[in-house]
């Protein structure tokens, strides 16, 4: 899994990799730290010292000496592959460092107006996942309403949805609050922010992020061990799935951030920085990302299986429609698209890449409370009987309104006929409910 993806996974919600100012601020830290592990007793005998020139580390070099580097890294996600293999040069002379050549502005610059095409394009991905985050919250609170408010749709397979769903509702949240402490201006620039606020935001931001893909791998899991074993005690396992889906998380994040606060403290804890820290929270997101999709072959082996298996009925063709049904309502759920890019070259379509991963990714809180909760046949089936029933208890108040006033009953029917018929339907309804209930299920949830 490469490094870039691994980064854009995990942060989703970050607009794009970075702002300009944070990738110059780390690159300079870098150049620091490699000046700090330089000896100055070797320069002595070099004419042009290390240099930092606000964009690129220059090493210390003699008389003479070319010195080439790359183009910056604040214009490597926004130019073409051949391009970042352009080098800028500088001689040193007797009397210092000479100017970069060729310059930056123009090798490393592939358009005019750079900088404010990359704001351009950091401001349309942060309104596309703030849309996306929205609609996803709203959807997902309906959704938890409605598994909550009816008693027949408390099980172990829903209590694992619902789970899912405040992962993804806690994850929108944070989401919307780092935004408001990080960026509560336009101009603001978050590299800078050094306060507890600032950091306790991104634990809370890391640690529902990190919730969520866990979720993600333990609707995997269940419905995996739902169709490889014939006995599943499914409330002993769901204990199990709670201390994981929640526990992980709470232990991961604990651990990065007192490492984090003993040995890297700075700026607002970030984690595009490739190091040993980096690990302790994207470690287990991606090997929870990997395992899903590797349950999610076994699962569709299992269901083709299944499919073919003499006792099901229906033509090759209905088998086939069932089963892409099948794949597609799985995919969000399992969040498989996250590994379309896992094998993907690093410099191929880096825009594209994390406009699908942003898009994908804030919306799909709302495509897995649309399957899961509002097109679910068992869901739509208790609010339809819910309804019946409300509409049976308005008629019982009407009739009794009638009752209490003679003169509104003309319809020569009288009270206690009307109270007899609606009694009698009542009953036929709950007695249908069930067998409407059970054929109105459908297979993936």
């Amino acid at each position: 899994m490469r490094g870039y993806l691994l980064t854009a996974i995990f942060l989703l919600p970050l607009v794009a990799s970075e702002s300009e100012h944070c990738i110059i601020q780390r690159e300079h830290e870098k150049c620091m730290e490699r000046i700090m592990l330089h000896k100055p007793s070797d320069d002595l005998e070099l004419a042009c010292p290390w240099m930092w020139d606000n964009l690129t580390c220059w090493q210390a070099a003699s008389v003479g000496e070319v010195v080439v580097v790359n183009c910056p890294e604040l214009f490597h996600d926004f130019m073409d592959p051949e391009d970042e293999m352009v080098k800028v040069s500088r001689n040193c002379t007797e009397d210092g460092w000479s100017e970069p050549y060729p310059h930056y502005v123009d090798v490393c610059f592939s358009y005019d107006n750079t900088t404010t095409h990359i704001d351009m394009y950091y401001r349309s991905v942060k309104a596309l996942y703030t849309v996306g985050y929205s609609t996803s919250l709203v959807s997902l609170t309906t959704a938890m309403v409605i598994l909550c408010r009816f008693r027949k749709l408390h099980c172990t397979r829903n209590f694992i949805h619902m789970n899912l769903f405040v992962s993804f509702i806690l994850r929108a949240i944070s989401v919307f609050i780092k935004d408001g402490v990080l960026y509560p201006q336009e101009d603001s620039d978050h590299c800078f922010v050094h306060t507890v606020a600032c950091k306790s935001v991104m634990v809370f931001f890391h640690y529902c992020v990190m919730s969520n893909y866990f979720w993600l791998f333990i609707e995997g899991l269940y419905l995996f061990t739902l169709l490889v074993e014939t006995f599943f005690p499914e409330r002993r396992y769901f204990y199990w799935y709670t201390i994981v889906g929640w526990g992980t998380p709470t232990i991961c994040v604990t651990v990065w951030a007192v490492l984090r606060l003993h040995f890297h403290d700075t700026g607002c804890w970030d984690t595009n920085e490739h190091t040993a820290l980096w690990w302790v929270i994207k470690g287990p997101v991606v090997a929870s990302i990997m395992i899903n999709f590797v349950l999610f072959i076994g699962i569709i082996i299992i269901l083709v299986q299944k499919l073919q298996s003499p006792d099901i009925g229906g033509n090759e063709s209905s088998i086939y429609l069932r089963l892409a049904r099948s794949t597609l309502l799985l995919i969000p759920l399992f969040g498989i698209h996250y590994t379309v890019f896992a094998f993907s070259p690093e410099d191929v379509s880096k825009r594209e890449r994390l406009v699908f991963e942003l898009g994908l990714g804030s919306f799909q809180g709302f495509v897995v409370a649309v399957l899961y909760c509002f097109l679910n046949g068992e869901v739509q089936s208790e609010i339809k009987r819910k309804w019946r029933s409300w509409t049976v208890n308005r008629y019982f108040a009407v009739d009794l309104k009638q009752q209490r006033h003679p003169s509104l009953a003309s319809s020569g029917v009288n009270g206690g006929t009307q109270l007899s018929i609606l009694s009698k339907s009542s009953s036929q309804i709950r007695m249908s409910s069930p067998l409407a209930e059970n054929a109105n299920i459908s297979l993936p949830t």
